[in-house]
């Protein structure tokens, strides 16, 4: 491997000039989540999907056609066996189990991008870059992205509606219907500028272990995620399920806020109980007996929030395509609530926008068909001068509807907090 002191800013801008790039980041040095960062850039083929609707390019010649999305993925990673880098978005819960997606689409971007890249780089924990595939290109003195941007909130839901809708799901969940929820709302912004120094910003205001940058056209994905959807290395499979959030305050005990977090009975039932839906996703791929819970209810603490964390983790075949175990787990339960159809209906139901990207899954897969990826969550969504960013919590029976709300302001802050020209929500 060839290694280089080269700018990560400039590889990232370089390689969104020449037609798209991801930038996967561990930003928290010794965090033990992962201790890889990527940068993948000019793709000689690509999958997009839309719903059903499947483009592909392969040799500069894009072609269309009607398939279940998993099963194209499935085919064109068969056909290009290389590393891959994408995300999932949400809605390809419809092609998992009978469900729909019929609210307003708030960005137009496809539900599923996968790009096979001819550029490679990985990025140490000392910030030495390494090229995987292909060379460094040389440094000039071109096109620098701006480093201004400004961002205006144009829409955000009342908080009375909120409230009305945290109601609602605990009615919901008094009836029997389920008995957990994760409800979201999304902040609208008008968006000016790079998403480039964006991401950045979101960066510099809270470092968190799986954060991500995608470029294609007009449209970005600026992620700060602290939590791990899916991955595997080898014969073994992991989940990191967060559920449990106490918001960090300055000048508080910071010991006290996080031993009330781990003593929590609601918290740790909230998270007790997505533990219970990953093991049940994860048994349906795993050898019999292997799934296992490692760590139960441990606490990461980030800039702005401690959260409760437990990782489950099992082992597989080898021979098992890797699309199908990411299928068989998607979405995330920790984004939909239990049980997991269920929670998912009545999404539809309470929510009065389709999520798109949010609560998806950005990574890569590897060539040996291991894999990463992360939940796609403290996200901005950017196309055409629009910056979508939702945030969301989980519902049970015993949640204080007021603390939900706060919750999801609280989580906003990796957005809302990085600029002074930014409208706080009231």
């Amino acid at each position: 491997m060839e290694k280089s002191q080269a700018n990560i800013s400039y590889l990232v801008q370089h390689l969104r000039e020449k037609g798209a790039v991801m930038l996967l980041e561990s930003q928290m040095r010794g965090h033990s989540a992962s201790k890889k960062s990527y940068i993948a850039g000019m793709p000689s083929a690509w999958i997009k999907a839309f719903g059903n609707e499947i483009e592909v390019m392969e040799g500069g010649i894009t072609q269309r056609k009607k398939q279940n999305p998993w099963e194209a993925l499935k085919q064109f990673r068969q056909k290009h066996k290389d590393w891959l880098f994408g995300y999932f978005g949400y809605d390809l819960k419809n092609f998992v189990e009978d469900l729909n997606s019929d609210h307003e689409d708030l960005t137009g971007a496809p539900d599923l991008f996968f790009m096979k890249p001819e550029l490679l780089f990985e990025v140490d924990e000392d910030s030495t870059i390494w090229a995987i595939k292909g060379e460094f290109p040389v440094h000039s003195n071109g096109r620098k992205s701006s480093s201004s941007f400004d961002l205006k909130l144009s829409h955000q839901i009342s908080k009375s509606d909120y409230l009305k809708l945290v109601e609602q799901a605990q009615s919901d969940i008094y009836e029997g219907d389920y008995y957990e929820i994760n409800l979201s709302h999304p902040l609208i912004f008008d968006f000016d500028g790079d998403s480039w120094p964006l991401y950045q910003k979101m960066k510099s205001a809270g470092p968190v272990p799986f954060g991500g940058y995608f470029s294609v056209d007009d449209f970005a994905i600026c992620c700060s995620s602290p939590e791990r959807f899916l991955a595997k290395k080898g014969k073994t499979v992991w989940s990191q399920p967060i559920k449990g959030t106490a918001s960090r305050t300055k000048g508080a005990d910071e010991k006290q806020i996080i031993q009330k977090l781990l003593d929590s009975e609601k918290e740790r039932a909230e998270n007790l109980m997505i533990v219970d839906l990953v093991r049940n996703d994860l048994s349906r791929i795993a050898k019999k007996g292997s799934v296992r819970v490692r760590n139960l209810f441990e606490i990461q603490t980030f800039e702005t929030v401690h959260q409760m964390v437990s990782t489950v983790e099992c082992e597989v075949e080898e021979a098992i395509d890797p699309i199908e175990l990411i299928k068989t787990c998607f979405p995330m339960g920790s984004m939909t609530g239990a049980p997991k159809i269920a929670a998912m209906k009545a999404i539809e139901k309470l929510e009065n926008y389709r999520r798109g990207i949010y609560s998806g899954a950005m990574g890569y897969i590897a060539p040996n068909g291991d894999f990463d990826f992360n939940v796609l969550i403290r996200t901005s969504i950017i196309k055409n001068q629009k910056l979508v960013y939702p945030a969301g919590g989980a519902i049970t029976s015993d949640s204080d509807p007021l603390a939900e709300w706060e919750e999801t302001l609280t989580k906003a802050r990796a957005l809302t907090n990085i600029k002074e020209k930014v409208d706080s929500p009231e």
